[in-house]
């Protein structure tokens, strides 16, 4: 692989890289640190990228790894915000729905935290990065039933956790 084709197949995903290096992490300056860090392995090893089939799903796996290394060795939780990464048109609503959707990012940002931590990254990857079933299995390392279980799993717990939160006064 060459400058060129590192350019064009790799640093389009840097954006997604840092995400989800933020996310894991809690910090991003580490999560830059990291992407630095992947994009640095992933050059070194540029003569065995003619060999991955999904180039964004081997870079994600480096990340995740340089991550849960870094975690490991401070021994702390992550924990990051999700308004950093909704991209929703606030322009078109009220101040009011504003106010009211900030407010229920927060709860599910809370709520995901809350999470068992591959659950958590099972649906960060899906529900905010946007990634196919087969692009977590491959970025997690762990086959589609368990990525299916765990993001159905995720979910039913958020949305449970916020019924309860919002079954006030009935």
């Amino acid at each position: 692989m060459d400058f060129h084709m590192f350019e064009t197949r790799v640093l389009p995903a840097k954006n997604k890289l840092f995400r989800f290096a933020t996310r894991l992490l809690g910090s991003q300056e580490e999560a830059k640190d990291v992407v630095q860090e992947a994009l640095i392995k992933v050059w070194n090893g540029r003569e065995q990228l003619n060999d991955v089939q999904n180039l964004e799903a081997w870079c994600m796996r480096i990340v995740k790894n340089l991550s849960l290394d870094r975690l490991r060795s401070s021994q702390r939780r992550p924990a990051d915000g999700l308004d950093s990464h909704a991209d929703i048109r606030q322009e078109l609503l009220t101040p009011h729905e504003t106010t009211e959707l900030q407010e229920s990012m927060k709860q599910i940002e809370q709520l995901m935290n809350a999470l068992p931590d591959k659950q958590r990254q099972v649906m960060h990857l899906r529900d905010i990065e946007g990634y196919s079933y087969q692009e977590i299995c491959e970025i997690l390392g762990i086959d589609m039933s368990q990525v299916k279980v765990s993001l159905f799993r995720a979910r039913q717990a958020v949305r449970d956790q916020l019924i309860k939160m919002n079954a006030y006064g009935l």
